[in-house]
């Protein structure tokens, strides 16, 4: 393939660039890659910014260039390239560059909606159940009865032996939804419009115990902005020990001098809690400066004036893991746990 690709590349460079676009995502098919990867994916190689949106399922992702996914920011522009994921569905993936499309591009399109087509035909079967709040309250509520909880399921079209998975909303509600098979694989992540927390996929009687899962969940989740940076969905399943922490915290549990550093370097600039929560969760200070949009040395310098507030270094993993549990703490603070 290599040496198709180097040959095509001497004879025309289109040529060349379409076949490595047809290798990059028959590799992420063969490989089961979910739908973030494939828009990740259609994003790098267009090199613009990637969304597939799909309202009836509502299934909206949005990848960066660079292969961060950010929030949807408005609606497609008609100008911009894009292409229906099939016939009689939906979705759509767009890529947000003012038209006409190039020939790399119509590429990118046409293989990324074929890979989506693929994850989709797999895990269609993972959907909200149908809307009866009523039930869903019942479901969810430790307190019911199995018998009561089990007309419930009944009434939303959940089988006893299937399985679902409960999400808590920002602004207090509910929403069950229905996980046919874990064995086809990880579920594609949903954006739900706001702040989500996802309970993990558990047998219809266990409900309760996913609800209050996705509860802990939601408060560990942020907005997303300057001053509140964070995911806006957090699954359970992969809080780890961070389920203790949001446990242990309520609103009589004192701050601790850490929390209290924190609060007085956010006062200190704009970027800062930005700033500190790319440290503290990137891979390494370069990916937190590429996250950020900013030069090395710039981050460096705010690292810098960060640490004299803090009154610690976090350039080391001792000083980062303090830091993302300080951050963590702040979120919690924030979004304290329904009465």
């Amino acid at each position: 393939m290599e040496d198709l690709v180097s040959r095509l590349d001497a004879l025309d460079p289109d040529a060349g660039a379409a076949v490595r676009v047809i290798a990059y995502f028959d590799q992420l098919i063969e490989g089961r890659a979910g739908l973030e990867a494939i828009v990740r994916g259609a994003a790098a190689l267009a090199e613009c910014p990637a969304r597939l949106v799909d309202d009836e399922h509502r299934l909206h992702l949005r990848v960066m260039p660079d292969g961060r996914p950010v929030h949807l920011a408005d609606l497609p522009q008609p100008s911009w390239p894009h292409t229906p994921v099939g016939p009689g569905d939906g979705a759509v993936l767009w890529l947000e560059r003012p038209g006409p499309v190039k020939p790399v591009e119509a590429m990118v399109l046409e293989r990324a909606a074929a890979a989506i087509r693929t994850v989709l035909s797999r895990t269609r079967g993972r959907a909200p159940v149908k809307a009866d709040d009523a039930s869903v309250e019942v479901i969810v509520d430790p307190g019911a009865s199995p018998e009561a909880r089990l007309v419930a399921a009944r009434t939303l079209g959940l089988a006893k032996a299937m399985e679902a998975r409960a999400v808590a909303l920002e602004g207090g509600s509910v929403r069950v939804e229905a996980v046919v098979s874990q064995a086809q694989g990880p579920a594609p992540r949903m954006a739900y419009g706001r702040r989500a927390g996802v309970g993990p996929a558990v047998p219809v009687l266990e409900l309760p115990d996913s609800c209050a899962a996705a509860r802990m969940a939601l408060r560990l989740t942020a907005e997303g902005t300057d001053d509140e940076p964070g995911p806006r969905t957090v699954y359970a399943d992969q809080l780890g020990a961070l389920v203790l922490l949001a446990q242990s915290v309520g609103p009589e549990t004192p701050p601790i001098p850490d929390e209290l550093a924190l609060e007085h370097a956010a006062a200190a600039a704009p970027w800062m809690l930005s700033t500190l929560h790319a440290v503290a969760t990137g891979s390494s200070l370069r990916g937190a400066a590429a996250a950020l949009r900013v030069h090395h040395s710039t981050l460096q310098e705010r690292i810098s004036h960060a640490e004299r507030l803090l009154g610690w270094s976090v350039r080391e993993p001792d000083g980062r893991l303090r830091l993302h549990l300080a951050l963590a703490l702040r979120t919690l603070r924030r979004h304290p746990a329904a009465p």
